[in-house]
């Protein structure tokens, strides 16, 4: 490794260049080779050997760069017959490179759009066959077999996994699962609009769990900015047209579930990359799914769901329901999950808020919900503390990192 480094960095004195450099130039170039060999010979940063490129190693200096800029360029060449002299070559800059808002754009809108479109299709499908935790098995394991033929081609490659990972991960899906389920009971039961306006109360149970479970002091801002989120849902659910309490309570299950999972998933840190994570995630999730389902809903489906549903949209589109609703779930959790990963938690946090808008809204256009002016209110009020929740939570985070930088 020391003598590849070491050729690298001698063959920038080697090389010729366009023109005839001055004696002041030639002590500057002088001293970058002899700084370079040094560093090496010393058994120093033999990552700035590693990393070899003008744009690096001479942006101090601009004499430096005006110098070495046309040896790079026939160090590039292939007719020099250096095989490592290659390596110096920048690489261009591909076009989301150089325009990076424009893929995160991407990712936002298809976030946006998996979601709605999956909002829409569940609800459709519940509409002709109510049998929520069939379905929710039919989604988990749906995006199963879309990881493991991902993992078959290597997109990506799989992560390994021990016990004490597997360990960590259980309580993870567990509410995972849970959380999931009793969604898709409240999805049947009422509005899609409605349902999503009592998961508006998620923060709220997150607050409480941070602040009585984990012992984590939690500021007196956040707990104000949570204030409308509970007036609002209150509001909203008093006048509701279509409430009924197995939806009410079942998102309301759903709220503790996925608030359990997030406590869970910080003890379950890893530095397993995201999709991977999904994926283990939602095979344990799908494992715990099955037996209740065949429990629950199993004599039933067997004796007239299944042929209910055939006899009134036909095999084809049932199947083809199943499926595409099933894909677009697994797909709009991972983009949010991926999306994540390129922003900052604040940005993260409004798109999250705004996510829940758009759903609402279109909901109510495509399924045409009758809502009275006090659940209008009572939703527009619970989105807007939400909003103001997450734009505090992600400030008082980053002031936090940026505290741990300093």
């Amino acid at each position: 490794m020391e003598s590849r480094v070491l050729s690298r960095a001698t063959a920038f004195g080697a090389l010729p260049c366009h023109r005839k450099p001055s004696p002041r130039e030639n002590a500057a170039l002088s001293f970058v080779s002899a700084r370079l060999i040094g560093a090496v010979s010393e058994g120093g940063n033999l990552i700035w050997g590693r990393q070899l490129r003008p744009a690096l190693l001479l942006e101090a200096s601009p004499l430096k760069r005006e110098i070495l800029r046309p040896c790079l360029a026939a160090a590039s060449s292939p007719t020099e017959g250096n095989d490592s002299a290659g390596d110096a070559k920048l690489a261009p800059l591909g076009f989301f490179d150089k325009y990076p808002f424009i893929l995160t754009g991407f990712f936002f809108f298809m976030w946006y759009f998996l979601n709605v479109i999956f909002n829409i299709m569940n609800k459709k499908i519940y509409n002709y066959f109510p049998y929520p935790y069939f379905v929710s098995v039919v989604h988990l394991g749906v995006g199963v077999v879309y990881c493991l033929i991902s993992w078959a081609v290597g997109l990506p490659k799989r992560a390994p996994i021990d016990s004490n990972q597997l360990k960590l991960l259980i309580p993870v899906a567990a509410c995972h699962a849970l959380g999931h389920v009793t969604s898709n009971v409240s999805f049947a039961a009422v509005a899609v609009s409605f349902t999503h306006t009592i998961k508006a109360l998620e923060p709220f149970f997150n607050a409480s769990a941070s602040q009585f479970i984990l012992g984590q002091s939690i500021p007196l801002s956040l707990w104000l900015s949570l204030a409308p989120v509970v007036l609002g849902v209150s509001m909203a659910s008093l006048t509701e047209l279509s409430f009924n309490w197995t939806g009410f309570i079942s998102a309301m299950i759903s709220n503790i579930s996925f608030t359990y999972r997030s406590i869970y998933s910080k003890k379950a840190m890893t530095d397993m990359d995201s999709t991977n994570l999904y994926a283990y995630i939602s095979i344990i999730a799908l494992l715990v799914c099955i037996p209740p389902a065949l429990i629950v809903e199993g004599p039933q489906l067997i004796k007239y769901g299944f042929n209910d549903a055939i006899a009134k949209v036909g095999l084809v589109k049932f199947v083809s329901d199943l499926f595409w609703v099933g894909l677009f779930y697994h797909l709009y959790n991972q983009l949010a999950t991926n999306t994540l990963e390129r922003v900052a938690p604040l940005t993260h946090a409004v798109g999250n808020v705004l996510k829940r808008v758009f759903v609402i809204g279109f909901s109510i256009l495509v399924f045409g919900n009758k809502i009275s002016t006090q659940t209008g209110i009572g939703t527009a009020i619970a989105i807007a503390g939400v909003a103001i929740y997450s734009y505090i939570k992600a400030k008082i985070e980053e002031e936090k990192r940026q505290g741990k930088a300093a």
